[in-house]
């Protein structure tokens, strides 16, 4: 295998001398085909997905969708240009006592990647996932190791990737897929000399794991590792007064899509003690209750959600609220469990994610004790803030702190369902990714595979199309301080 990986990332090199030259308006016909050929396969893909994953197929109908729209954002990014940063600084030959010399800087790629498949997502964060369109869009080849929970789908999706490459007449070296379960090969990959990157979603030992193999290397790489959270929920009184019901049903929603596999799954939800969120919690239950149990993804995550369930609910202070006892054949039924903020504070082992249809409400005495339960969280992908405007308005201090240890902050609605856009930031401070500068999904994403370099009194001959002073391609660049897209005179 290690001679496997060894031909793998020569070639992946060897791509990457012309991959790195190809134009952003070439890198988006090539990313709009890779969803093309997606789309072409997509009732084979879907079909597929759902006999690995025991997830219906209409969910992956909307994941693939949600997929080729992430090819095509991209493709969109590279092909307009500006994500490159370009920064011109022009020579001043008159200054005293010395010149001041012409500086250009632009994002350049850093070189093959190497992307390890989610679990929980097949297609939009997996094999033609978030990870890979960004590091293709950037200019990098990508090397993707197939997660063996869904191996089939997985080899579908990167024939269709490869069939865009032929398409585009590209070197085969640019994408590259691996199917193995072995964390050796894991290794291998992070640590071979001729890998630039590493890209990964999913658990937190594991994400771990792949950062130090990482920065055992001789010459360390960035992991780009998006791990644990719990997402964080703040029910404010007004709020619960004036549409508990309402907001029963999004969190029973919420809690239990996709079998609650999800990241960004309400795990804690935190309130004052009071009539309304005692009403709140009752109704939260009963939806709960009218919820179908069905089938976790595969047997490891069936078997760590049962176990971490049976840990946390015999933890001090935690009552179950519900519990319909129908875990069994992989088929994993909602619990909602509640614990007083007291004995909350004292047990980090609280704070742990429980991958799967699972939350605890943290009930505090008053305000300060909600205070420190909110600053308890370590790094998390999403806070969620419930409340009317005047919630909002007295407890603004405290919502701010969220900005501290979270990297989305959401307004009286659930945090699952990530949207796509430019702005949206998929990430946060440790243990929810490894590097909070950055997010794995939206435009931004583009902006964990590359490097700046700067180019000092450069020959305009020598420049890239975007440093050169007539801006052939139109994009946006700072000069001397300013954003503009005309030309340098």
């Amino acid at each position: 295998m290690i001679n496997q990986i060894n031909s793998i990332v020569k070639e992946a090199n060897a791509a990457f001398q012309i991959y790195q030259n190809v134009s952003g308006a070439d890198k988006k016909i090539f990313l709009y085909s890779i969803a093309e050929e997606l789309e072409i396969s997509g009732e084979e893909i879907c079909k597929t997905a759902s006999e690995e994953t025991n997830l219906p197929v209409v969910r992956f109908q909307g994941e693939l969708a949600r997929t080729c729209s992430q090819l095509r954002l991209f493709g969109d990014i590279a092909g307009e240009g500006s994500w490159v940063n370009a920064v011109i600084d022009t020579a001043d030959e008159a200054r005293k006592p010395l010149r001041k010399p012409d500086m250009r800087k632009m994002l350049i790629p850093l070189g093959p990647v190497v992307v390890f498949g989610a679990s929980n997502f097949p297609l939009a964060y997996s094999t033609p996932g978030g990870d890979t369109a960004s590091a293709l869009a950037a200019g990098c080849p990508v090397i993707v190791k197939g997660h063996p929970a869904h191996p089939n789908t997985s080899q579908l999706t990167a024939e269709a990737i490869e069939r865009a490459v032929e398409k585009c007449s590209l070197p085969k070296g640019i994408f590259q897929h691996i199917t193995s379960s072995s964390f050796e090969v894991g290794k291998w990959l992070v640590q071979h000399p001729g890998v630039t990157g590493v890209g990964f979603t999913g658990s937190l030992q594991g994400g771990r794991a792949l950062h130090q193999y990482a920065q055992n290397r001789e010459v360390p790489i960035p992991v780009f590792a998006e791990m644990g959270s719990v997402n964080p929920v703040v029910l404010f009184k007004h709020a619960l007064l004036e549409k508990t019901p309402e907001l029963a049903k999004m969190y029973a929603s919420s809690i239990t899509m996709g079998v609650g596999q999800f990241c960004t799954n309400p795990g804690i939800l935190i309130g004052l003690k009071s009539s309304a969120l005692n009403h709140f919690t009752s109704l939260l239950a009963l939806e709960l209750s009218l919820t179908n149990s069905y089938k976790m993804l595969h047997k490891g995550i069936y078997e760590n959600y049962t176990n971490e369930l049976d840990k946390i609910l015999y933890e001090k202070g935690v009552e179950t609220v519900f519990h319909a006892h129908e875990q069994e054949n992989l088929k994993a039924s909602a619990v909602l469990a509640r614990v007083p903020a007291k004995e909350f504070l004292k047990n980090p082992n609280l704070k742990n994610e429980i991958f799967g249809p699972f939350s605890l409400i943290v009930v505090c005495d008053n305000i300060k004790e909600l205070e420190e339960v909110w600053k308890s969280f370590p790094g998390q992908l999403t806070t969620s803030v419930i409340g009317t405007n005047q919630d909002i308005e007295i407890h603004q201090r405290l919502i701010k702190e969220a900005t501290q240890f979270s990297g989305r902050i959401v307004y009286n609605s659930a945090p699952t369902g990530v949207e796509v856009s430019h702005a949206t930031v998929h990430g946060g401070p440790f243990p929810a990714t490894t590097d909070s500068r950055f997010t794995s999904v939206g435009g931004d994403a583009i902006l964990r595979w590359v490097r700046p370099v700067c180019y000092q009194d450069c020959p305009e001959f020598m420049l890239a199309p975007e440093l050169k002073n007539d801006n052939p391609l139109g994009i946006m660049r700072k000069i001397n301080g300013l954003f503009s897209r005309e030309a340098i005179k």
